[in-house]
């Protein structure tokens, strides 16, 4: 292909993919999406509301799962447009730049919610490791720093992936694989050498998900090795209980992300179906379940959730 054609195709749109073979049912397969993006939005919203808004819900706890339900609104948010354009209205076309700040968003804010999950999972192996010093270690400016940290930590580490991205051309089919943009997924239209782009995008990836999943494992190891060595069977139990709703989330998280990116690189092209409903898990899953997760868990938080509804 010519250097004019590449030109022109690196300045054209990208299409994006609904589901393959169910293009007549798409507005019928709307309707989920849409329930989806309601729940997630509105529940997350109640939980911010009501962390504010109660002052017994104040602490290092509740702050970090304000900081997630923020991060699901992102995510939420940046998905939406193309998703929806997608389902209700068949608009598949998405200029090469409005791809590439998608996929800034959405790699960032993925980012910043691993790195979320790790500092709940700190917050609970503070709380039944060392919980006499609890108050003084997770004080109220020293959560505030580690959550900027959070956000530079992801900006920093997913900035460069748009910016590589922008220095190729591509010369190949424009037909991206999700109703989204994802980098693993851009980078294989490139007609250039993509080497780079694979072994750094697979470092972050490493960086973030695989450091952040190791530290909440062995957060995990010293929680239990503090639990067994409680000899009433009670307060074992209530302590282990105060992590369900944590674990439950970081298996809802980890799980399709993982999934996700080894299949992008290493899967076998020859089955379309399962990326793209593992990729509709990977982003609407952990918004929708994280608020539903911690009401049906946390019996603090479901009171007065529902103490607000019943007025």
């Amino acid at each position: 292909m010519s250097p004019a054609n590449d030109t022109k195709l690196n300045s054209a749109v990208f299409l994006l993919t609904g589901i393959p073979g169910q293009e007549d049912v798409h507005l019928w397969i709307s309707i989920p999406f849409c329930l989806m993006y309601v729940i997630s939005i509105v529940g997350n919203s109640v939980i911010l509301f009501i962390i504010k808004t109660d002052p017994s819900l104040h602490e290092p706890m509740y702050i970090f799962l304000s900081m997630l339900a923020v991060t699901d609104l992102g995510l939420s948010i940046a998905t939406m447009p193309t998703i929806l354009g997608i389902f209700l209205f068949n608009s598949r076309e998405i200029s090469f730049d409005a791809c590439l700040a998608q996929l800034f968003f959405i790699h960032s804010l993925q980012c910043i919610e691993s790195s979320v999950l790790l500092l709940m999972a700190f917050d609970r192996f503070v709380a039944i490791c060392n919980p006499l010093r609890y108050a003084s270690i997770l004080t109220l400016p020293r959560i505030a720093k580690m959550g900027l940290v959070c956000v530079l930590r992801g900006v920093a580490v997913i900035i460069p992936l748009p910016l590589l991205l922008k220095r190729f051309r591509y010369c190949q089919a424009n037909i991206l694989s999700h109703s989204y943009c994802l980098h693993q997924d851009i980078m294989k239209l490139a007609c250039s050498d993509i080497t780079v782009n694979n072994i750094y995008g697979l470092s972050g990836s490493l960086l973030i998900n695989g450091l952040d999943s190791l530290l909440i494992f062995l957060s995990y190891v010293m929680i239990i090795k503090t639990v067994l060595s409680i000899t009433s069977p009670a307060e074992c139990l209530r302590a282990l209980n105060t992590c369900v709703s944590h674990l439950c989330v970081v298996l809802l998280f980890y799980t399709p992300e993982i999934s996700l990116t080894v299949i992008h690189r290493f899967g076998n092209s020859s089955s379309h179906l399962l990326p793209i409903l593992l990729g509709y898990v990977y982003l609407l899953v952990p918004p929708l379940m994280n608020p539903v997760v911690y009401s049906m868990k946390n019996k603090h938080l479901r009171a007065r959730i529902i103490r607000v509804f019943i007025k």
